[in-house]
């Protein structure tokens, strides 16, 4: 059990953090940082549209390729992710495995649940405000 906390956990550090900010803001009436202006939000919204564009071109594949070979490409990241958590989960659940393998599998789990779950649920947490 306190081997699958130390998975999660990671994952919900960065909302944690969020949430404490934000217990202090409410003690102080604080409204954070915030534009001053009409011109300040829509240089954020350009920054923000900028490095959307940016990752969408680093993802991109180079050149033509072959529509197989896309959905492979596409499919890595998900099809890795599960391997890994079911591997971890699998290693808890029947207990066989050496100390040194579950805390390998342990650091990759870790890992791969803040990639699926904290830097999205972190964005989620401060856009629903």
């Amino acid at each position: 059990m306190s081997a699958l906390l130390t998975a999660i956990l990671p994952a919900l550090l960065p909302a944690a953090a969020d949430g404490i900010r934000g217990i202090f803001t409410r003690l102080t009436n604080g409204k954070g940082a915030q534009p001053a202006n009409v011109g300040e939000v829509l240089q954020l919204m350009t920054a923000e549209t900028e490095r959307l564009k940016t990752i969408a071109q680093l993802d991109a594949p180079a050149g033509e390729i072959y529509k197989w070979a896309a959905t492979a490409r596409a499919l890595q990241r998900p099809a890795l992710s599960t391997l890994i958590i079911a591997a971890y989960a699998g290693t808890i659940l029947w207990g066989q495995a050496s100390q040194d393998t579950l805390d390998t599998l342990g650091s990759y789990a870790q890992m791969v649940t803040f990639y699926l779950f904290g830097d999205r649920a972190y964005n989620w947490v401060k856009r629903g405000r």
